[in-house]
């Protein structure tokens, strides 16, 4: 270490420097993406609570056409078979 040169000791500080910077940069990236991975895990958790009060809803809507259709189904046989 005691032969080298002011230049060379220069380098090496501007290399570590650059190192500093990019993992700096890099550890940016990665707390914006957790950040993000966070917030799509939280709209992730409302979809999946959803699901079954929409699941429920659904299956209530297809009953209630079921119904219409067996009523309507009822009026064609009441009016032209009887």
């Amino acid at each position: 270490m005691s032969d080298m040169t002011f230049k060379q000791a220069k380098e090496i500080v501007e290399r570590l420097e650059l190192a500093e910077l990019s993992l700096r940069n890099s550890f940016d990236n990665i707390d914006h993406a957790r950040r993000s991975l966070d917030d799509s895990i939280i709209a992730q958790k409302k979809i999946l609570n959803q699901i079954p009060q929409k699941d429920k809803k659904i299956s209530i809507l297809f009953l209630i056409i079921m119904l219409n259709v067996g009523f309507i189904a009822g009026l064609f046989v009441g009016k032209y078979l009887i």
